[in-house]
């Protein structure tokens, strides 16, 4: 267990911008966990429990208590006659490294949301997504520590509300009440990928592919289209993908007939922000140190000396030339924490 005063949230964001917390605690168990959440010293203070830190922006000071989750272990249950199995990580874990062992154990599932950053928790609560896979579409249950009910709790997939990362985790009238410490998820032996996604397609027809050959495909394109955090202060995707009606899509695309789009089921499209801010004359926009990536304009990286008011100016700049090429409104895949 730790618990530190005046922490310098800059090394543990993957934006490394200038701020710093009131405390900082760190617990490796669920009891250390309610013995944090007793102490006198803690209570009646802001909490923010914060995974990897991959997602978050502190827009200034934080006159509160990060708790961060070094929970740790990955277990994979028996396999059964159809070939599947569940398979448990702590969520202090590294997403990548759940995804990674996974992928090494020769189990498939989870091999389109490679090198996603962060930690296990937060995946569940963000519903991280990439290549046609969110994580709601393998999980089996999240286990949390309800603290209203002083008790552990395993939420089952009805329960957590999922949508494009969206959970229940972030509804107002739950938010802070569950903790989340473990997440199971449903994974297979059987040959089933989704190579329906850009540079996956080329994988298709391989009739030996396997989990960690799709992974290997995925790290590939991420690295080489997305900077390295731990060079370039960065959160991956700025902005979530919009989603427009029919309607305003058949103009959109009339317009812009070389624009990448992605139909719903519901009738709706998902567009891709990127494309949007580069062709709204966005790429490689900057405000002080925070710049638009010009290998991938979703993302807003830090040059080095980025402060938190660089970032939100940038990103405001961006909503707003999007909003004026385009008509439509990008919403931060980022939280901000005022």
């Amino acid at each position: 267990m730790k618990l530190i005063e005046n922490f310098d949230l800059s090394k543990c964001t993957t934006f490394h911008v200038p701020a710093r917390a009131r405390y900082y605690v760190e617990y490796s168990s669920v009891d250390e966990l309610r013995e944090l959440l007793a102490m006198p010293v803690l209570k009646d203070l802001p909490v923010l429990h914060m995974g990897g830190g991959s997602n978050l922006l502190f827009t200034r000071d934080f006159n509160g208590v990060v708790m961060h989750s070094a929970i740790k272990g990955i277990i994979f249950s028996d396999v059964t006659d159809d070939g599947d199995l569940i398979a448990t990580a702590g969520a202090g874990e590294r997403w990548d490294t759940f995804v990674e062992r996974s992928c090494e154990a020769g189990y498939n599932g989870l091999e389109n949301l490679s090198l996603i950053p962060g930690s296990v928790g937060a995946a569940a609560v963000q519903n991280i997504g990439a290549y046609g896979i969110e994580f709601a579409d393998r999980v089996h249950g999240v286990h949390v520590y309800d603290t209203v009910e002083h008790r552990e709790r395993l939420l089952s997939p009805g329960m957590l509300d999922y949508g494009y990362r969206q959970s229940v985790f972030k509804h107002d009238d739950v938010a802070g009440r569950y903790i989340v410490t473990a997440v199971s998820v449903s994974l297979t032996t059987r040959p089933e990928f989704h190579l329906e996604y850009g540079p996956l397609k080329e994988l298709g027809g391989n009739d030996r592919l396997s989990a960690m050959d799709v992974r290997r495909r995925v790290v590939d394109v991420r690295r080489a289209k997305l900077p390295d955090p731990d060079v370039e202060g960065n959160a991956g995707s700025f902005f979530k993908n919009p989603v427009v009606e029919a309607g305003q899509f058949a103009d959109l695309i009339s317009r812009y007939p070389d624009m990448p789009y992605y139909p719903l089921p519901d009738g709706t499209v998902k567009l891709p922000a990127g494309w949007l801010i580069e062709h709204s004359g966005m790429k490689g926009a900057s405000v002080g140190g925070a710049v638009v990536y010009e290998k991938q304009c979703l993302v807003i990286v830090n040059r080095g000396d980025a402060t938190s008011s660089d970032v939100v100016l940038l990103s405001r700049m961006v909503q707003d030339e999007v909003r004026a090429h385009f008509g439509i409104e990008l919403y931060p895949e980022v939280i901000f924490v005022k």
